[in-house]
């Protein structure tokens, strides 16, 4: 499994991200990646559940769709009119475990240091080291020490992703995680940088400096949120034909009935509500937690406090800023990772919004 781009040569020039909210693809001709062509399609609620375990594509046909629909819209419109079918898959961050490691020192043969790497993740992983797939690229090295960027997925959940690309026609030449491919697509010359990659159930923050990655840290803001089970009573009718002839049992009022179902309804959807936004609510307070741990970690790391956050996710700018200012956290400036430099005059729209790209955008950049 790649997991950060290195020449476009060898890369695909499509890529597509996968995500709980839908999907979305993108198309670059050259390494500069300026996007020439985004596309964007909606799976339907729970169709991909992102996670460690088997069961992230828990409507198969729904995403196959929703990636074929996406990414036949914008194959065919590369300047050769090839519509080739190789892409490069980026996955949610919660399917995926990124972790900094450091060695003393590590044999400079992939062949030989990949099996070091993948011992040392053993104690590490909730899952099978084993047989999960392993990938890793070294941040720093001197002597006597050796900083390793390791990225680990298990194999069972990576084929799932693969194989809904596969089945709407298209061959996954290289999988990225969400944030590491978004990441990919800085300036390595820019000053540090704190990203923040916030989407439905999920947030992720990650410091980048030289082209080195100083922090990475993923939420499962679902795993976090407190449940609240809303019961519904349903009034059954058990008399023997009483539904056919319109007869009740002694004592029952159909009206009174009606009526207790109506108002249990209208309960049960105030109950929702309630629920969904008590789910927002502590959602938001984890993301804007997320950001002021980032934050705390950029400044007595790099003695210096960030100049601004760029946002990868589809929770966009305007939003995480409205977030962060509706909980008294409203000194750093926020903006879209995607610039609309980076794409081509007209290519995103309404419907594919700038806050949707980091991640393709960044998975096709040199």
């Amino acid at each position: 499994m790649e997991f950060l781009p290195t020449t476009l040569g060898t890369r695909p020039r499509l890529a597509i991200e996968v995500r709980a909210e839908g999907v979305v693809a993108a198309r670059a001709e050259d390494a500069a990646a300026l996007l020439t062509a985004v596309a964007r399609a909606d799976v339907a609620a729970g169709a991909v559940a992102p996670g460690l375990k088997a069961g992230n594509i828990a409507d198969h046909g729904g995403v196959v769709a929703a990636i074929r629909a996406a990414l036949d819209e914008i194959a065919g419109k590369g300047q050769d009119r090839s519509g080739g079918r190789d892409v490069t898959l980026i996955v949610p961050d919660a399917a995926v475990r990124v972790l900094l490691l450091d060695f003393d020192q590590l044999p400079s043969k992939m062949t030989e240091a990949l099996p070091v790497v993948r011992f040392r993740l053993k104690k590490l992983l909730p899952f099978d080291a084993d047989t999960a797939a392993v990938s890793y690229q070294v941040m720093a090295s001197e002597r006597g020490s050796v900083r390793v960027l390791a990225i680990a997925m298990p194999r069972d959940v990576l084929d799932e992703y693969e194989a809904v690309v596969t089945a709407a026609g298209y061959l996954p030449g290289a999988v990225l995680p969400s944030t590491l491919a978004a990441l990919a697509g800085l300036d390595t010359a820019e000053a540090p940088a704190l990203v923040v990659n916030a989407g439905l159930g999920s947030v992720t923050t990650a410091i980048v400096k030289g082209g080195a990655l100083l922090l990475h840290r993923s939420l499962d803001l679902s795993a976090n949120s407190e449940d609240i089970v809303v019961e519904t009573v349903v009034v059954e009718n058990n008399a023997p034909d009483a539904s056919w002839s319109g007869q009740a049992p002694d004592g029952y009022d159909r009206f009174d009935a009606e009526a207790s179902m109506q108002a249990s309804v209208v309960m049960t959807a105030e109950a929702r509500e309630l629920a969904a936004e008590a789910s927002l609510q502590t959602e938001s307070r984890e993301v804007v937690q997320a950001v002021s741990v980032a934050a705390a970690y950029f400044e007595d790391t790099l003695q210096a406090s960030p100049e601004a956050l760029l946002a990868a996710g589809t929770m966009g700018a305007e939003r995480l800023a409205g977030l962060m200012a509706a909980n008294g956290l409203d000194g750093l400036h926020v903006q879209e990772m995607v610039d609309v430099a980076m794409l081509e005059a007209g290519a995103a729209t309404a419907r594919v919004p700038r806050n949707w790209l980091a991640g393709v955008r960044g998975a096709l950049k040199n």
